[in-house]
């Protein structure tokens, strides 16, 4: 591993785990796996599809050659622009080393932010939830962190997608429950936008489906990713794999097993049709032998996540990645070192989206006390990233020489003075970085403001939010059709037919 950090060459401090040599090498032993061993599709439809392209195809085996993987490598895109959904502005761009982050969606349990209690996600605790998203400065995108638990969970897709637009208007990565579910979001979605041709053109939703780990595509989730490809909209495919569970116990191992799952995810979206935008990505970790859990605080999460966003960068795909996460079940120290320390890699990783900020307890838990300590950590690990400017100005030279030896540079800091006035700011005029919930106080002076703990001061500002914050509002009309497609939804028992 290298840590490089030189304005002039790099303007900024990445990290590369893996040299270009490493990631050709896991490239050709992933295709490899794609011939060799293959991967299963259980929707016909895409069966065809890449039976057409030249596949392999036995039963529901499909054995993808290497330069049909090659092929959709090329064809696929290389730059991917989410945007805001009220003005239709371009704000993230999904490619190189643009960093993004966001929140994880689908936990069955979270933590009320005024009681404290844990109970199944609602309607009201992924609204609450999203507002809390749209309201911190370091957060980019957001997702459901809940699963909808208050209505028949066949069109609980359908009530995320609505609380989430309802109340940011920042872009929403949706997972949707089958493809009469995402048909049903992307006509939301559609409305918001003013069309379809409108959300092609700008789109605010990025789409989301992943394999069974391992290398099992099923039915709801190449159906999704073929509907995506159609409607050209940037679609998310990452498996969930763990070592020496669903995947070799070697790092590498998970390396070749995941990215077979993927890039065959790839082929099918290039397939169906060419250039449609698509983020590769996974949520790589261990399986731990001591509690059997899918960790995510494991430091091999991380690890396998840079090395990922490396492979990511040669093939000049973009990366989904996860970060902001815990096994804890609390919010505490150890959620703090293990946040802390994913944030920190991810940045500096360089991977493009990066989700799961604010789960707990192995990913079945979300936790607004998290998301909000994150947004500060993510400050921090941006800060790492943004490097030491050294120039004529920054050098100071006339600075040390005005002041001299025995001298006191606090005059030289009336800017940092003035400008710490704006309220919001994250950084001062000279580039530091301004911690909003992390005291720097004195002991007397953090007495005095009631002596707070890191995680008391961030469950008064979610509360704040929730009680406060006023997100963006949609045109009235726009609000009334999204909620006809709501209750007009109608749900689907798996292996239904069309």
């Amino acid at each position: 591993m290298t840590i490089r950090s030189n304005l002039k060459a790099n303007q900024t401090s990445r990290m590369n785990v893996l040299t270009p040599d490493q990631c050709q090498e896991l490239v050709y032993a992933a295709e490899e796996a794609m011939w060799r061993t293959g991967t299963n599709f259980h929707d016909k439809e895409s069966l065809e599809i890449m039976k057409r392209a030249g596949c392999w195809v036995e039963g529901t085996r499909v054995r993808i050659p290497a330069d049909i993987t090659e092929r959709a490598l090329k064809t696929c895109q290389k730059h991917i622009v989410l945007c805001n959904s009220r003005t239709g502005a371009r704000e993230l761009f999904v490619e190189g080393y643009n960093s993004y982050f966001g929140s994880g969606p689908c936990t069955p349990f979270t933590i009320n932010p005024f009681t404290g209690e844990r109970h199944r996600a609602t309607r009201q605790s992924v609204a609450w939830a999203t507002k809390v998203l749209d309201a911190l400065p370091n957060i980019d995108y957001a997702m459901s962190l809940g699963i909808v638990q208050d209505v028949p969970l066949l069109i609980s897709d359908r009530h995320e997608f609505e609380q989430q637009v309802l109340n940011t208007d920042k872009p929403i990565i949706t997972v949707c429950v089958d493809k009469w579910g995402q048909e049903d979001c992307i006509k939301m979605a559609e409305i918001v936008a003013g069309g379809e041709e409108e959300l092609r053109k700008n789109p605010f939703i990025c789409l989301y489906a992943e394999p069974i780990s391992p290398g099992v595509h099923c039915k709801e989730a190449a159906q999704k990713l073929v509907m995506g490809a159609k409607k050209g909209l940037p679609t998310i495919y990452t498996p969930c794999i763990m070592a020496g569970g669903t995947a070799p116990a070697t790092l590498a191992g998970v390396m070749v097993q995941g990215l077979c799952e993927s890039l065959s995810g790839l082929v099918l979206s290039q397939c169906t049709r060419e250039g449609a935008p698509f983020i590769m990505g996974g949520v790589y970790t261990i399986l731990d032998m001591t509690t059997t859990i899918f960790s995510y605080g494991a430091p091999e999460l991380s690890l396998m996540l840079a090395a990922l966003a490396d492979v990511a960068h040669y093939l000049g795909i973009p990366m989904f990645g996860t970060c902001g996460c815990t096994d804890s079940c609390i919010i505490d120290e150890q959620a703090g070192i293990e946040a802390a320390i994913s944030i920190a890699m991810t940045n500096m990783s360089g991977a493009n989206l990066n989700h799961d900020i604010g789960y707990a307890e192995q990913g079945t838990t979300s936790n607004l006390d998290l998301v909000v300590i994150c947004d500060e950590i993510l400050g921090m690990a941006r800060r790492l990233t943004n490097g030491i400017r050294v120039d004529e100005d920054s050098l100071a030279l006339d600075v040390i020489e005005r002041v001299g030896p025995g001298g006191n540079f606090k005059g030289e800091f009336d800017d940092y003075l003035d400008f710490d006035d704006e309220e919001d700011a994250m950084y001062d005029a000279y580039g530091n970085f301004k911690p909003k919930l992390i005291s720097r106080a004195a002991r007397e002076i953090w007495e005095k403001a009631g002596g707070k703990t890191l995680r008391e001061a961030a469950n008064e500002k979610v509360r704040d939010i929730i009680n406060y914050h006023e997100p963006e509002p949609l045109p009235k009309d726009v609000v009334a059709k999204i909620r006809h497609i709501v209750e007009n939804a109608v749900g689907h028992m798996p292996g239904e037919d069309d």
